[in-house]
């Protein structure tokens, strides 16, 4: 592995980085847009504006691209000639702000969101998850997860989802329908936080799993939001490597030309109120020995 280095900066609160035909996506919550760079941080491209604030991105198998809009709980759809349109309404069914999102392959989305005001700091609840069909219908596909944050789908069929306060990695077997059966979990890292105040909850965890990305064997790796630190786990629970990039981190991607190039999303802490008023939020890449999935 490489150390850190910051190949993009400038920005409020980077989240959801996904590497795409050769460039790196993200949202920038506080800023409200999709940027867009290449492995090296160059060529600098405005996406999409999101008023309501984006979060998760993923695309439709025709290559659309969708984006969580988190303060008013919808998926906007980009359309061929860039703008916006709405995908679905998660307004009566999320309970929280909509927050992460994989797509699979047949463009069904799956939707986490926070359960609870975090920003706010309310007591802790736990939420749902949600399915959207490609024609906006939305189903709750599971619940009692406890801030489902970063999610990614096998290529042997299995939805992993972190649990950012419940001290866990669950996973799902993902059926031709888009059913999540087979529930368990895949990886813990402590207890479940028996206090369900924000500041007790955060300090009973071990990890508090933000966003993730999957390697090529099987490897998890994982944004610890209050460790200042990536680490990779796998199946189990053991976490084989950690990397301490100096700053706290939110979110990661393995991508670039070979695979092997792990994004991280860095900022100085994710109280709102600060994150808007700076422009400190960076984008992190290290190599590492094993590429994407």
């Amino acid at each position: 592995m490489t150390e850190p280095i910051t190949v993009a900066e400038g920005f409020c609160f980077l989240e959801a980085p996904r590497w795409r035909e050769g460039r790196l996506w993200f949202s920038d919550f506080y800023t409200h847009r999709v940027r867009s760079i290449r492995e090296d941080g160059t060529d600098l491209r405005e996406e999409a504006y999101v008023p309501e604030q984006p979060s998760g991105l993923g695309w439709l198998p025709d290559g659309r691209l969708l984006i969580v809009s988190m303060r008013d709980r919808k998926i906007l759809r980009r359309e061929p000639d860039g703008t916006l349109s709405v995908h679905a309404d998660l307004g009566e069914h999320a309970t929280g702000h909509a927050n992460d999102m994989v797509v699979d392959g047949q463009g069904r989305a799956y939707v986490g969101n926070f359960g609870f005001d975090l920003m706010a700091g309310a007591p802790l609840e736990p939420t749902s998850l949600h399915r959207v069909d490609p024609d906006g219908h939305v189903t709750e596909v599971a619940e009692d997860l406890w801030f489902p944050n970063g999610i990614v789908i096998t290529p042997g069929g299995e939805l992993v989802v972190v649990e950012t306060f419940g001290n866990r990695v669950t996973a799902f077997d993902l059926t031709a329908d888009g059913e999540l059966v087979n529930r368990r979990t895949w990886a813990e890292f402590g207890p479940l936080p028996t206090d369900r105040e924000l500041a007790q909850a955060l300090a009973q965890l071990q990890v508090a799993g933000d966003g993730a990305c999957l390697d090529a064997q099987g490897g998890l790796w994982v944004a610890d939001a209050i460790g200042d630190r990536l680490v990779r786990v796998i199946e189990g629970g053991t976490i084989t490597d950690e990397i301490k990039p100096g700053s706290p981190v939110y979110a990661c991607a393995l991508g670039g030309a070979t695979g092997t190039t792990l994004f991280a999303c860095a900022a100085p802490d994710f109280h709102e109120e600060a994150r808007k008023a700076a422009r400190e939020g960076r984008m992190l890449a290290m190599r590492v020995t094993v590429p994407g999935s």
